[in-house]
């Protein structure tokens, strides 16, 4: 009977959601709205994978998670000459799946230069422009054969094994299928030419050097390397198009690489011969550089001069071993500089690491200054927000200008001080220093993610781009405030707002090889979703305590979309699938719009004290006529002022005279509430609360947390966070009531710029003018004068100077009946 007397005295439809809840809803019924409604709180539940017993729904490994396991010898011969690697390799493959194959995957990246690859193909054109870069990679492109010569693939035996080329992709099909818990080794012997990466593009190859005439190869996705067999996607062979990086198994590497004589080589791994390899000198120094509280040159300036100008055709092999990593990478040059530090950590497993950076004379003084020292700055940072670093080597590579790549202990790194062409200084612009320290944060901080936590990404280029961005910032606000503040935005929040309104989006959810616009997508928007949940949203201790937990439990496992979810929530206890669902299943930004505020004072209902305060009230806000006004300053007399006897009762009282009635209603009032209202009313007649109602109405589509900032009349302020459910009856517009004892003369939302509102002008009541500058210009005419034109002194041809053509110049092209 209580429930029912309380949806009596409702309305019916308030009566008719009292007893819904006792019906079945399906999971169809959900997506349906009424009119314009939109649940942005619907659960992710009915979208995500249903968990099983390989992934539960905390978003943990189930009891039979399963991951397949690949171990590799390598053996390898860089012909430096010839820009040419000669290899074989032994593969034994572990089945640990719950399935019998019959064939095996493995990917063959350097196919993606061949000149029939789908990627190769299906390169676009904006306009019909050719520049100097273009015309100079198609030549190459014409001149040298790229990709994999497969040699041979033989078993274990010697025997051959059949295979077929799909692309980037080889299949090789087995004699009996590989039951499950059993392995197979097989072996594949194999060539390619390496790339010139300024010209071709990619993530490794060699660059260059005319003074003296050297070079220095960065050498990746090198070998055929097996495709990963997942419980969520089988066999994950979409060929590799550039963009949507690798998914790769573990195992254990042993790789021995005979390069030139004079030589330095970083790999992947540790050094297993470097008494072959290494004068007595250098080892000394590495020794010392272990305990070193600065880099330790183990190949010093000087000795890498001397390398450069050696003409030995001797060739020297290098042995490394890597246990338990995904890749194998290496770099070889006798241009390297080489400087160390070891980093101790808290772990038994792995106290500690050896810090190393390799660069060419190019790269300083900017590299020996900071680029180990931002590696073990990295490990320190990264360690506290997921587990201790795994592996015995952190290595930093100098390789091209700007940008990176990332491979397990080693990494290719950009950025170099520019040469003053008159004086021959180096010099390096904040640019370059922000830079460098950035990308060295960034790409060291990849051997967690994707390099440990081994997500796919093939498939989902956010879950390491995004989280190891949101990371780096995290490092890069440690480092230093305002890190880099002399080339952008380091508030996150307000950094993305312009991509956020932007056209042709697509979700980051999206697949790798088709997200637009991939940095923002992939790398900038996730990391600002994730900085908004840590700090507005869940809050520090929550979050970090959530985000721990998922980089420990898949920590050397294959994590998805939704075991990240999952665990978030089931770590801090938040329901974030509003979160979720906005940020990387849709293309909505935000915009709140604060659209109105309106105050009031809690009336006491005497009408001796009301109406009062209510013809003041009248008086401060109707304005009187105009005319009013302008007929007094021009001595108009009104009738009644010529004529007081016009007058009567009405013109002594007004709407505001208290009369008996109003008392006795009053009276009324009070004997009709009860004790507790009477007692509540008399409290908020003597406490003199103001009350305000605050209008916001969401125009982005992004439900958010408000964060408001109160100023009060006495000029003090206080900050107010609402939680996001607040949208959860209705996600477009939202009306919310404060009570203050003190008048509220401005409200600001989003003050501090932590919501990523993407159109700060609304977000303030009463509204303020937007600042900014403007910058006077004068107009110029761009006229030709031929007369001055042919008077100016011709310049010498650009080979003359010993430069080739540079990248971003337009090639001159005429139509095709005009050429000659």
């Amino acid at each position: 009977m209580m429930v029912f007397k309380r949806c009596a005295a409702a309305m019916l439809a308030t009566l008719l959601l009292c007893f819904l809840p006792s019906l079945p809803v399906s999971a169809d019924a959900i997506e349906q709205t009424k009119g314009s409604w939109k649940d942005k709180f619907r659960q992710l539940e009915v979208d995500l994978p249903t968990p099983n017993n390989y992934r539960t729904a905390s978003g943990a490994p189930g009891h039979q998670y399963w991951q397949q396991r690949a171990d590799y010898r390598i053996n390898a011969k860089l012909d430096a000459a010839a820009k040419r690697i000669t290899a074989s390799e032994t593969i034994r493959y572990s089945n640990n799946s719950p399935d019998a194959l019959p064939y095996l995957w493995l990917q063959l990246d350097q196919n993606i230069y061949k000149d029939k690859s789908i990627a190769e193909l299906t390169r676009t054109s904006g306009e019909d422009r050719v520049g100097y870069d273009t015309l100079a990679r198609a030549q190459l492109m014409k001149d040298i054969k790229y990709g994999f010569e497969i040699a041979k693939v033989t078993d274990d035996r010697g025997s051959p094994l059949p295979y077929v080329i799909v692309d980037t992709m080889m299949r090789i099909d087995l004699r009996q299928p590989l039951a499950p818990g059993a392995s197979i080794s097989f072996s594949i012997d194999w060539a390619f030419n390496i790339i010139n990466q300024e010209r071709i593009g990619g993530r490794s190859g060699y660059e260059h050097f005319s003074e003296p005439d050297s070079d220095l190869f960065f050498i990746a996705q090198w070998f055929p390397r097996m495709a990963a067999y997942t419980d969520y996607a089988g066999w994950q062979h979409k060929a590799f198009l550039g963009r949507g990086e690798f998914t790769l198994e573990f195992g254990n590497y042993d790789v021995s690489l005979t390069v030139p004589a004079d030589h330095i080589v970083s790999a992947s791994g540790e050094l297993r011969n470097a008494s072959d390899v290494l004068t007595e000198t250098q080892r000394s120094r590495l020794e010392k550089a272990r305990t070193a509280k600065q880099p330790v040159f183990i190949v010093t300036p000087e000795e890498a001069a001397e390398n450069e100008k050696a003409t030995d055709k001797e060739m020297r092999t290098w042995v490394f071993r890597a246990q338990n990593v995904r890749d194998f990478a290496f770099a070889s040059s006798n241009k390297f500089i080489w400087d160390a530090m070891g980093y101790r950590q808290e772990d038994q497993a792995q106290p500690e690491v050896m810090a190393m950076s390799f660069y060419p004379k190019e790269a300083e003084p900017l590299w020996s200054k900071y680029s180990t020292q931002a590696v073990v700055h990295t490990l320190r940072t990264y360690s506290k927000f997921s587990f201790a670093y795994p592996y015995p080597t952190a290595q930093s590579v100098n390789t091209w200008e700007g940008g990176g790549m990332e491979y397990p202990m080693i990494t290719f790194n950009g950025y170099r001080p520019s040469v003053d062409k008159k004086t021959g200084k180096r010099t390096y612009s904040a640019q370059a220093k922000y830079g460098l320290i950035g990308v060295v944060i960034h790409e060291i901080g990849h051997i967690y993610f994707p390099m440990t936590v081994n997500s796919d990404e093939r498939q989902w280029s956010w879950m390491d781009e995004g989280l190891n961005t949101f990371l780096q910032n995290i490092a890069h606000l440690e480092w230093e405030e305002g890190f880099g503040s002399q080339t952008r935005n380091p508030n996150l929040p307000a950094q993305i707002t312009s991509y956020m309104v932007s056209e042709n989006q697509v979700p980051i959810m999206t697949q790798s090889d088709s997200v637009l616009q991939f940095g923002p997508n992939a790398y900038t928007k996730p990391a600002t979703a994730l900085t908004i949940l840590r700090e507005t949203v869940m809050g520090r201790d929550l979050f970090d305590h959530a985000f721990r937990e998922y980089a420990r439990r898949w920590k050397f496992k294959r994590p998805t979309p939704s075991d990240f979810f999952r665990t978030m929530e089931d770590a801090s206890g938040v329901d974030l699938d509003w979160f979720w669902r906005g940020w990387f299943y849709t293309t909505d930004h935000v915009d709140i719009d604060l659209s109105n505020v309106r105050e009031y004072r809690i009336g006491s209902g005497d009408p001796d004290k009301e109406k009062p305060l209510q013809r003041e009230e009248a008086a401060r806000d109707q304005r009187e006529p105009l005319a009013s006004i302008h007929n007094r300053e021009q001595g108009l007399q009104t009738a009644v002022e010529r004529d007081p006897s016009l007058k009567d009762f009405y013109n002594e009282n007004d709407k505001f005279t208290v009369t008996n009635k109003d008392r006795n209603s009053y009276q009324e009032m009070l004997e009709g509430l009860e004790p507790w209202e009477r007692e509540a009313l008399a409290r908020a007649e003597k406490e003199g609360d103001w009350v305000y109602f605050l209008d916001f109405v969401n125009k982005g589509g992004l439900v958010m947390p408000l964060p408001l900032q109160l100023t009060f009349a006495d000029k003090s302020t206080e900050f107010l966070m609402i939680p996001a459910e607040i949208w959860r009856y209705n996600s477009r517009k939202v009306t919310k009531m404060l009570i203050r004892p003190k008048q509220i003369v401005a409200v600001d939302l989003d003050p501090r710029q932590e919501i990523a509102d993407a159109d700060p002008s609304n977000n303030s009541f009463p509204r303020r003018i937007q600042a900014s500058r403007l910058e006077l210009y004068k107009d110029k005419r761009d006229e030709k004068n031929l007369m001055a034109d042919m008077l100016v002194e011709l310049k010498a041809k650009e080979g003359e100077k010993g430069k080739g053509a540079e990248s971003g110049k337009d090639v001159p092209l005429a139509p095709a009946g005009e050429a000659k």
